[in-house]
């Protein structure tokens, strides 16, 4: 026979859960010598002890296992134990959705910074066309800037420098996208069927800086349009793609600055 530390040992339990086990009549020792108190186990009652803990593992209750020990049916508890485990996991999936959503919420909140800002009156001219597809933005831009100089060479444009771009469609488009550029300057100039000028009134508009590549612009869209929801604005006009810094300037399209820029309703 194994004395308690001994089986203690054995088994890689504590002396204190054996005699838990005792007092709940789950393991009872072989021997006890009423003289000193000592417990002994038969090396037998390794077995019944895994048996035990098996069932803990398991999550069973100390009061389920005395059941089963006593002759109850098994698979009766067992299948219980199933189904208040895949109670748990359904809890536990929804709270993590939760948490997750919660967290790419927080996430956004530092990835952009809104702010309100009212943008004054300008003079523009601005070109309309259409986009094969929404990466010709660029040569778009890039080709405006080349008429409207040849056009008009002495045309001066403000000082800090505002364009941007505004696609015209009713709907989300990929091919044939109709655009508008537009770019403030000091005068009106000369017009030709490319080129044209107006007056742009002021406007107040949520604001929201994009970095990098323009392919990614649905993420900071998503995230604008929600969070007006929340706030209770409205769109009153075509967003506007202010260009800071693009393939004009930086090499790296990860360098990009854009100013998402919603009008809205006072």
């Amino acid at each position: 026979m194994l004395k308690i530390g001994q089986f203690s040992k054995l088994s890689l339990t504590t002396i204190k859960t054996l005699r838990y086990y005792e007092k709940e009549g789950l393991l009872i020792p072989s021997h006890i010598d009423f003289d000193n108190g000592y417990r002994y186990y038969e090396t037998s009652q390794l077995i019944e002890f895994n048996k035990i803990l098996s069932f803990r593992q398991l999550g069973l209750s100390i009061d389920d296992i005395k059941n089963i020990l006593a002759g109850a049916n098994l698979y009766e508890y067992l299948e219980r134990r199933q189904r208040t485990l895949e109670k748990d996991i359904n809890l536990a999936e929804a709270q993590l959705t939760r948490i997750k959503l919660l967290k790419d919420k927080e996430s956004q909140k530092m990835k952009y910074e809104v702010a309100i800002k009212d943008i004054p009156e300008y003079i523009v001219y601005y070109k309309e066309g259409v986009l094969d597809k929404f990466p010709d933005v660029g040569s778009f831009v890039l080709r405006a800037g080349e008429q409207v100089s040849k056009l008009n060479p002495n045309l001066k444009c403000t000082e800090p420098g505002y364009c941007f771009m505004e696609y015209l469609d009713d709907e989300f488009v990929t091919t044939n996208i109709k655009a508008r550029y537009s770019e403030a300057v000091e005068s009106f100039g000369e017009s030709d069927e490319f080129i044209k000028f107006k007056k742009l009134p002021a406007v107040t508009v949520i604001s929201v800086y994009h970095k990098g590549s323009y392919d990614n612009f649905r993420d900071t869209y998503s995230f604008i349009m929600k969070w007006m929801e929340e706030h209770g604005y409205e769109m009153n006009d075509h967003i506007r793609e202010s260009y800071i810094d693009g393939i004009w300037n930086k090499e790296n399209e990860n360098d990009w600055l854009t100013e998402i820029q919603v009008p809205i309703k006072k």
